[in-house]
């Protein structure tokens, strides 16, 4: 290789390390700027909570997955809530502006719930949870009976196993947490891998290459609205440590709505088969297809469920 030929290589490659560099740090300033808006803390004894709420109402408190926050409750509530109830979108343990605390565990993280509602004097909630959101929903269903007029888990972890399919949806998680770590390292494996990474979210690709134009705007939108992901680390690490609810989700009185699609890889369909099996008052709807974006994928059915599950268990 000639020597000009050497360095108009060398040259191409700082411009376009300088220019990725560019692109990351104008939308790292974009997220920070976007999640440093449109939320409120309180503090508690578990620390600061961060939450967001919006709309009109019955209430509906809506908690985040991993990788979440109160803008990815907000999102949910855009997608499955329509516009005719009042959202409340608290950040978990260890997301953007709320406190971890000390050997929290998803007990923890329920009572915080209630408390924060205490805060904003609402007595009564529905529940929508989604995937890893789903243990602390569940116990806050377990242990707030009263405050909890129906529950809905999309794509939920509810129980432990040692099945083989959980075991991978474990590494998958594994990778998540490491990944949330370094703010480059997702944003760049969502850029330049984004079909990688909605592999390792739960959707095969099967289900990515069936997105229409609309679907892959929204999924886009979930996965973009992850950034910057260092904020969210420490709960994603929380996450994947703390123990599950397993058999005591028996004791659970609220009317339950299951909804889960056979191919999610990440929280996979073992989890709505138990549910549906421990939990009194529950009905499962079952989705051949749709992975862990499901919600997205079918966006009209579930939405239309999830409405009439919540209106029709109001209180008076």
């Amino acid at each position: 290789m000639s020597r000009a030929i050497l360095m108009g290589v060398v040259v191409g490659l700082v411009l376009g390390l300088g220019l990725l560099s560019g692109a990351f740090l104008r939308d790292m300033d974009r997220a920070r700027d976007r999640v440093s808006k449109g939320s409120a803390l309180v503090s508690s004894p578990y620390g600061n909570i961060e939450y967001a709420e919006g709309g009109a109402g019955p209430s509906v408190l809506v908690v985040h997955g991993s990788g979440g926050g109160f803008d990815q409750g907000e999102l949910i509530a855009r997608t499955v809530l329509g516009g005719q109830f009042h959202w409340i979108a608290p950040s978990r343990f260890g997301y953007l502006r709320s406190s971890l605390p000390e050997s929290a565990s998803f007990d923890d993280q329920a009572d915080a719930y209630a408390y924060l509602l205490d805060q904003l004097g609402v007595d009564r909630v529905a529940v929508v949870a989604m995937s890893h959101g789903g243990p602390s929903a569940l116990l806050f269903a377990v242990r707030h009976p009263e405050r909890v007029s129906s529950l809905t888990l999309l794509s939920c972890g509810v129980a432990s196993t040692s099945a083989a399919a959980q075991a991978q949806a474990s590494r998958q998680g594994n990778m998540l947490a490491w990944v949330f770590q370094h703010d480059f390292a997702y944003w760049g494996m969502t850029k330049v891998f984004r079909k990688t990474f909605l592999g390792l979210i739960g959707a095969t690709g099967t289900v990515v290459a069936s997105l229409t134009p609309d679907q892959r705007e929204m999924v886009d939108a979930f996965v973009d609205g992850m950034n910057p992901a260092s904020l969210r680390s420490a709960g994603a690490l929380f996450d994947n440590k703390a123990a599950m609810p397993n058999e005591r989700i028996a004791a659970i009185s609220a009317p339950t709505l299951v909804v889960h699609a056979v191919d999610d890889t990440l929280q996979i369909f073992r989890n709505a088969e138990f549910a549906a099996a421990t939990i009194p008052s529950v009905d499962l709807l079952r989705f051949e297809t749709g992975g862990h974006v499901l919600a997205i994928v079918e966006q009209a059915l579930v939405s239309k469920a999830v409405q009439e599950h919540i209106q029709r268990h109001l209180s008076p």
